[in-house]
């Protein structure tokens, strides 16, 4: 199941402190990972453009292999919290650095270098390797081996070629309205207000070829209420409600992308 989310810039509207604003986003980087999310959308919702420059930020970094994340992201305060983040441990965060336990097929995250005059890619073992893809220096690239140890050869591959789940990417829309009318899969809208999720109505809005979104409000307001009207005019659109009978007034957000994904992934095992 193709899997995608989509979270306000405002998601982070109900903590105040930066170590809180942190923590948040650790959860809802992880519980993105243990459901193999494809992408994380983070749409602009009100006056938010710094919580939601951060939230982007601190997602990308979690996603990033150890090894790299010091060559990626240059020491500033934004991460000064940074040891209270769960390590997320997918596939692509294990890179052993012994080269002799690399075999043919397997994948690696690395980063483009140049020596000599030409390019190579760090995968964080004690040598580099030649690299011959169209990603420029500086820059991440996902590699397959072709050959294992001692010859280690490898090619550029995407993400979705990977042997397993490799982790999400993270985007970031200027508008909710204009992500779900570009969507060319189904979406489904969280609303407290919609009909209770089934495993008949899952089933129907995730076998699509083109991925499924799942759309979650902000703190202060819902999907509908961020949308008005033009929630009638979505095509592939269905609004479900995935905790009928809440006892609590509300429902975080992190709680909200925990709880639904489970949901979702449940059903979509059957």
């Amino acid at each position: 199941m193709n899997l995608s989310v989509a979270i306000p810039s405002s998601a982070l509207s109900d903590e105040s402190l930066k170590i809180d604003k942190t923590r948040k986003i650790s959860v809802l980087a992880r519980a993105c990972a243990i459901f193999k999310t494809e992408t994380i959308y983070i749409y602009q919702d009100g006056d938010s453009k710094q919580d939601g420059a951060f939230l982007a930020m601190v997602l990308r970094y979690l996603e990033t292999p150890q090894f790299l994340r010091r060559r990626l992201f240059p020491k500033m305060n934004d991460l000064k919290f940074a040891g209270v983040l769960h390590p997320l441990r997918i596939p692509s965060h294990s890179t052993p650095a012994d080269p002799k336990k690399i075999r043919k097929g397997d994948a690696r995250e690395g980063i483009v270098v140049a020596a000599k005059g030409r390019r190579f890619v760090d995968v964080g073992i004690n040598q580099i390797v030649p690299f011959y893809g169209k990603v420029s220096i500086g820059k991440r690239a996902t590699v397959q081996f072709k050959e294992g140890y001692p010859k280690l050869e490898l090619k550029e591959i995407s993400r979705k070629d990977a042997p397993s789940y490799w982790g999400y990417a993270v985007k970031e829309r200027a508008g909710l309205f204009s992500l779900l009318s570009e969507w060319k899969g189904d979406i489904i809208i969280t609303s407290r207000t919609g009909k209770p999720a089934t495993a008949e109505q899952i089933a129907k809005y995730t076998k699509s070829e083109h991925g499924t979104l799942v759309v979650f409000g902000s703190p202060e307001r819902g999907v509908r209420d961020i949308l008005g009207s033009r929630t009638k005019n979505l095509q592939n659109a269905k609004t479900l409600n995935f905790f009928p009978g809440q006892a609590t007034q509300t429902v975080r957000l992190e709680e909200a992308l925990l709880g639904t994904l489970s949901i979702i992934n449940s059903y979509n095992a059957r």
